[in-house]
């Protein structure tokens, strides 16, 4: 009989770090901790090892815990000199000083289609190798410096292991699929590329591990698993199949599906991550997520749960008010500088709950666009699974299937990058061709009649100049 164990999983995002700690055969969540993270786009990455330790401590140890995964935001450029010390603030996915650095390395290459066939990722702001471009070019003594360039999960790892040997580094695919430098399909770093982007050669990289390897152990003798991207360790917590297509709505938001072919996408739409398993995670992701409905809310003045009653009183396509949900700029489609924009307000539909409505199908419209891209690399479409923060918005929940054109599934709310972490640990601890089979957790079903002319509209005025800056 299985001796029973437990299995530790760590979400270090963009705003928070989680710790999810799980029994090691059925999932079950024995305890959690959290800790915050500082604001901005560029962070010291020992401040993510402060908020693990506050985490790991609110979660009331691990002492007891065999193995540990960590799942992380991707993209993020970890420099370290040749003694391991961090050399300046991580840039985070979401630092946009870099897509000029972007769009020169599209041109050096030759172009989108180059790079869709190198990597399977046309370069925009967000992707390491965009950083490294920009590091060379603005910071060329940190560059010149630069022993090591590794990522906050695999840098995270190395911390947990409390290890000073650079060659101790790891990294797993889905991770190593975001920078720009490594190719999905083959397995390998495409050094020739990073070297492209540092203007010298190349600094030392993470060993890629496979999906059950274990990359060291913690000081108190727990094995560590591979770890993850934040996307691929939620993939792997919902027990993602081929065929499904999940819609996460974070600080982000992300359309990614399982698949068994990479994509080669020459518009840059599709980027050919990989998944945590060994296949293949075709993604599309924008800048603006949840966030949208933050900043809707706080214009109106109400909570979330209001701006949902708003949102679901008005009818569908707001009265032909549109809104472009580039807040932030935006990622997908590529466009750093865009603002948001609001379109065809009227006196007939100046109210807060037309408002609200349009917040609610701009953000959808976007996505729905990322399941389209998706689709139009030929992954078939078998569910859609919404997660993420803004999937507690009702409003998000009943209007997504009139958008999408597609019955949408909203597993219970979860911390689903550290369940999936936490699986992961487990599968390394079990091993097997496939990770453990973990209970599943109830799923709601939303189906409504498609309304294409609200994604008719939106289509005719996301492009206009208003909406997609100078």
């Amino acid at each position: 009989m299985t001796e029973t164990s437990v299995v530790a999983g760590v979400d270090s995002s963009t705003q928070s770090c989680k710790v999810m700690v799980c029994d090691a055969d059925t999932g079950a969540v024995v305890r959690e901790g959290r800790a915050t993270h500082p604001d901005g786009t560029e962070v010291d990455p020992l401040a993510w090892s402060t908020a693990l330790d506050e985490a790991i401590a609110a979660a009331g140890g691990l002492e007891d815990v065999a193995a540990v995964s960590v799942g992380a935001q991707q993209h993020g450029m970890v420099c370290l000199d040749s003694s391991g010390q961090v050399i300046r603030d991580a840039l985070l996915w979401n630092d946009n000083r870099s897509a000029v650095s972007a769009a020169d390395l599209v041109r050096d290459l030759g172009g989108p289609e180059a790079w869709a066939d190198a990597v399977g990722i046309v370069p925009v702001a967000s992707i390491t190798i965009a950083k490294a471009r920009w590091l060379a070019d603005h910071e060329p003594d940190n560059a010149a410096r630069t022993a090591v360039l590794c990522l906050p999960h695999d840098w995270l790892t190395w911390r947990i292991a409390g290890s000073s040997d650079l060659g101790a580094l790891a990294t797993d695919r889905s991770d190593a699929s975001g920078t720009g430098y490594f190719d999905a399909t083959t397995g390998d770093y495409r050094r020739d590329l990073l070297e492209l982007a540092l203007r010298r050669s190349s600094p030392a990289l993470p060993s890629i591990a496979g999906p059950v390897d274990s990359v060291g152990e913690t000081s108190w003798g727990a094995l560590l698993g591979p770890g993850a991207g934040d996307n691929a360790a939620a993939a792997l917590a919902l027990g993602s199949r081929e065929g499904d297509v999940i819609v996460s709505i974070g600080t982000s938001g992300v359309v990614c599906a399982v698949s068994a072919t990479a994509p080669r996408d020459p518009d840059g739409y599709v980027a050919g991550f990989a998944d945590a398993t060994g296949r293949h995670l075709p993604l599309v992701c924008t800048l603006n997520g949840a966030r949208v409905l933050d900043a809707t809310a706080a214009m109106l003045g109400v909570e979330h749960a209001l701006l949902a009653r708003l949102a679901l009183s008005s009818p569908a396509g707001s009265g032909g008010l549109v809104l472009v949900p580039y807040l932030e700029g935006e990622r997908t489609p590529n466009r750093p500088d865009a603002t948001g924009a609001i379109h065809g307000l009227r006196l007939t539909n100046s109210t807060p709950a037309h408002l609200a409505r349009a917040a609610v199908e701009g953000l959808l419209c976007s996505l729905a666009e990322g399941i389209d891209h998706i689709i139009g690399q030929g992954t078939p479409v078998r569910r859609v699974l919404m997660v993420g923060g803004g999937a507690r918005s009702q409003a998000l929940c009943e209007l997504a299937p009139a958008i999408f054109g597609l019955p949408v599934d909203v597993p219970e709310p979860g911390e689903y990058v550290a369940r999936g972490a936490a699986r992961q640990a487990a599968w390394v601890l079990r091993g097997g061709d496939e990770p453990p089979k973990w209970a599943e957790g109830e799923i709601r079903r939303y189906e409504a009649d498609p309304t294409p002319y609200v994604r008719q509209r939106y289509a005719e005025v996301r492009d206009l100049t208003d909406g997609v800056g100078p």
